[in-house]
């Protein structure tokens, strides 16, 4: 089953995501053609109405094939609302699972270059080189220690539990611990860092323009679409 979930602001300036709760798997996802089932009971701006919410079409994503994200328009605003499905990273291409597996192999290999060879051999079709595949392993490592950080300081059933995967799912119980923080941390996605949460490095650069006393002048552009 599929419903909506909560709302989080889009740190990159491109609307609104709002969480789409969902048992099903990715691959159930693409099979079932779920985005186009996707509803947005009421604007998360406008909750009391009025505003035009209207469909959006979908947006493709590169990994996994196949996979689309409904939108929704809000005139008003003049923001997009994307519904973004429980299993997928925000901000990274592809699946929780796979960013999990990811560090996974790097917390059990004997180096780094050893771990991006692992998850990113030189003998497959995508290869790219190792300086490349260091950046990209290292960026997901540092993302999911960042997201992992603020989960066990933001949630109560986490607190005193190390930032790890290992520790984490141990906590909660589970095999995978990222798409169950989705959950656990639902009302504290809005604080935490993708690829779990909708907060980055961007979003706080600009709060911090924002903050910062400046002269008299024109307005900056609007962030939203």
């Amino acid at each position: 089953m599929v419903r909506r979930g909560g709302t989080r602001t889009d740190p990159a300036g491109e609307g609104l995501v709002v969480r789409y709760e969902t048992t099903l798997t990715s691959e159930q996802y693409v099979i079932e053609e779920a985005w186009r089932a996707a509803t947005l009971e009421r604007c998360p701006l406008h909750p009391e109405g009025g505003c035009g919410l209207a469909g959006h079409g979908s947006y493709g994503r590169v990994r996994p094939a196949g996979i689309r994200v409904a939108r929704f328009w809000c005139p008003r605003a003049r923001v997009t609302i994307s519904l973004l499905p429980d299993f997928l990273a925000s901000r990274l291409s592809g699946t929780l699972a796979e960013v999990e597996h990811v560090v996974d192999a790097a917390d059990s290999a004997e180096s780094r270059e050893a771990a991006a060879e692992r998850v990113r051999p030189a003998e497959a079709p995508e290869a790219v080189t190792l300086p490349s595949a260091l950046r990209w392993l290292r960026r997901r490592l540092v993302a999911i220690h960042a997201a992992l950080v603020a989960a066990v300081t933001l949630v109560p059933g986490l607190s005193g539990c190390a930032p790890t995967l290992g520790a984490v799912r141990e906590r909660l119980g589970v095999s995978a611990a990222l798409v169950a923080l989705r959950t656990v941390a639902a009302s504290h996605l809005v604080a935490m860092p993708s690829p779990v949460g909708f907060r980055t490095r961007g979003r706080a650069r600009r709060a911090s323009r924002e903050a910062t006393p400046h002269g008299t002048g024109a307005d900056p552009p609007e962030w939203g679409r």
